[in-house]
């Protein structure tokens, strides 16, 4: 099953001048993961060395999704969109060409 972060990862890959920034839920705690060229990474807890280690755990629940122009500075940040859900993400993901689970 592909993860909706595969799904993000594989976004910014196709998309290199975009940086993805996540608000998620992990085990009740907030933590804000950012997305830039296909490779993740929290900005509030440590990440794994081992880019076979979820940066973002299965049971995580996705609240808010930015879509801004990278390189990420956030002295300065510029958005393109801001406060997307899951479900309000999906058109972009379609646009560029990133699959679905069924």
């Amino acid at each position: 099953m592909v993860t909706p972060l595969a799904q993000l990862e594989q976004y910014t890959l196709k998309r290199p001048q975009e940086v993805v920034l996540i608000e998620a839920s992990v085990d009740g705690e907030l933590d804000q993961i950012l997305i830039f060229k296909g490779f993740s990474s929290s900005l509030v807890r440590s990440t794994a060395f081992d880019p076979d280690v979820p940066v973002l755990p299965a049971q995580a629940e996705i609240l808010n999704i930015d879509v801004l122009v990278g390189p990420y500075d956030p002295a300065q940040p510029h958005y393109i969109q801001q406060g997307l859900t899951w479900e309000t993400m999906q058109p972009r993901l379609q646009t560029a060409g990133i699959a679905f689970p069924s």
